[in-house]
């Protein structure tokens, strides 16, 4: 079985390309010690993008994931740029990849209700955003463990239109990096009056840039290809 492995900002991901992948190959392969090592198992078959989390679990939609993906699916076509739209369970999202960098259209973000320091937003999966004055303080194990079927993540204002970031994805734990909770943060700071409609947000794995829109929201960031892998499986 070929599988490719690639990263965006840290966040990384084992792509499929010729077969459904499935709860029990992820929990295996994505395990960093008897496994290969991923946040997640993404299979692509006719354009239809899978995501499974590294506990086995399925997800909706990922941002980081998506790009992987179109990157994955421009190398096996011998191509540096791609325009593809993806069938995933939270809908269509369009990735447009050049190079290094793509933009996906992560569909409607919807803050669903806004508290004064915590909101809960849905971005095709759902997100819990806390304010906070200094995330790397934060327990975000703790966080995590309180609120099993959700993504968790805790933000800052750190410059205009930027936000300090860190984030516990469900059914991976802590990552370097998300972007649908890039999205979320961004989503519910704007409703808070902290920034802008296009905001950077410092992942722990580096930047990505955020465009909020009445429909979609712009999600624009790296990718990198790390390896392919012959992996021997049933």
């Amino acid at each position: 079985m070929r599988l490719s492995k690639l990263h965006g900002l840290g966040n990384d991901f084992l792509v499929l390309l010729d077969r459904e992948a499935d709860g029990l190959m992820a929990r295996t392969l994505c395990d960093r010690r008897t496994g290969v090592g991923a946040d997640g198992l993404i299979s692509v078959l006719d354009n239809r993008w899978t995501l499974f989390n590294a506990d086995g679990s399925r997800a909706e939609s990922s941002g980081n994931g998506l790009r992987c993906a179109a990157q994955a699916v421009a190398r096996s076509q011998g191509v540096r740029s791609l325009d593809i739209t993806f069938e995933t369970d939270a809908g269509p999202r369009r990735v447009q990849l050049d190079g290094d960098v793509a933009t996906v259209e992560m569909g409607a973000v919807t803050v669903r209700r806004l508290g004064e320091r915590d909101a809960d937003v849905e971005v095709g999966n759902p997100h819990l955003v806390l304010l906070v004055d200094d995330p790397a303080a934060e327990d975000l194990l703790a966080l995590g463990a309180a609120h099993p079927d959700l993504n968790v993540e805790v933000i800052a204002v750190a410059e205009p239109d930027a936000l300090a970031f860190r984030v516990h994805e469900r059914g991976a734990g802590i990552t370097m990096a998300c972007g649908t909770g890039s999205c979320a943060a961004a989503a519910a700071a704007h409703a808070w009056g902290l920034v802008g409609p296009a905001v950077v947000v410092h992942n722990p794995g580096g930047d990505v840039t955020v465009e909020l829109k009445d429909e979609t929201a712009l999600l624009t960031g790296p990718t990198v290809w790390i390896a392919d892998l012959d992996v021997a499986w049933p």
